[in-house]
């Protein structure tokens, strides 16, 4: 999600707010479960999650697990990205070919993908390629339909003047389709980052030796609630800092685009 403009004299305030919303959060929480408000059983202690989260790093325990799964989203996330790219440019600009294949896409969509999860584990086993591939399917669908509608809502008037100012096939596909494509996938891209996350943690609970969501499936089985929320914090944490990188590469890749609440050819 992208906010919108924001007076640069407001940013620290907002840091500020968000900082307290945190801790606020943070703290009723270790109110509620040291007053026993809340069981600690059922829902943890906030302390006892960061020395859990801490004791990870200093033992190096975790490492292993957080880069098979960090290796996990990335792949799902690339490949995902690449064919629903690729796929959504390819049938936005081939009319009869979408035609064809509609019913296809939509049916396929339709399927809860996760049930998938399995079938992939029986394909590609129980290694990175059967996460990989569950978090592909999550991510193209995201990335395709939105690459798609950005494509067929260029304006007919644009590309026709484009058209008459001579310019080529390849022409159209760089300065018209793809800038008015890009920022319907960067908006795709902030969703699949998450989604794919949820892929590769999903193909971890059916069946796998090692990973964030093999360590919270663990967790869970010996009721320790604590390294179960610690668990999904870390992969969290590792998912806002790729929507960071996709939001740091949206900036790079979209200059050209005006910020909310300015007029292209304003003045001062």
């Amino acid at each position: 999600m992208r906010a919108l403009a924001l007076d640069p004299r407001n940013r620290g305030l907002v840091q500020a707010s968000r900082l307290i919303l945190l801790s606020g959060g943070v703290f009723i929480w270790w109110l509620c479960t040291t007053m026993e408000w809340l069981p600690p059983f059922f829902f943890g202690d906030p302390i006892v999650v960061a020395q859990r989260m801490v004791g990870w790093f200093i033992s190096g325990e975790i490492f292993l697990h957080l880069y098979t799964t960090l290796l996990e989203t990335l792949l799902a996330f690339g490949i995902g990205t690449a064919l629903g790219l690729g796929v959504g440019l390819w049938l936005a600009l081939s009319p009869f070919f979408a035609e064809v294949t509609d019913p296809f896409l939509k049916a396929f969509n339709s399927m809860p993908r996760l049930i998938f999860a399995p079938i992939f584990a029986l394909w590609f086993g129980l290694g990175i390629w059967s996460k990989i591939a569950l978090g592909v399917t999550l991510v193209f669908f995201v990335v395709f339909f939105n690459v798609f509608q950005g494509v067929r809502e260029v304006s007919p008037v644009v590309l026709a003047n484009t058209r008459m100012l001579g310019a080529s096939s390849r022409q159209l596909m760089r300065h018209v389709y793809l800038p008015s494509a890009m920022s319907w996938v960067f908006s795709s891209l902030h969703n699949a980052v998450g989604i794919a996350f949820v892929g590769s943690v999903v193909g971890e609970y059916l069946g796998s030796e090692k990973g964030v969501g093999y360590v919270i499936l663990l967790a869970e089985g010996v009721f320790d609630i604590n390294s179960v929320i610690a668990g999904i914090l870390l992969l969290t944490i590792f998912a806002l800092l790729l929507d960071a990188a996709v939001s740091f590469c949206e900036d790079r890749f979209m200059r050209w685009r005006p910020e909310a609440g300015q007029t292209v050819g304003a003045t001062a």
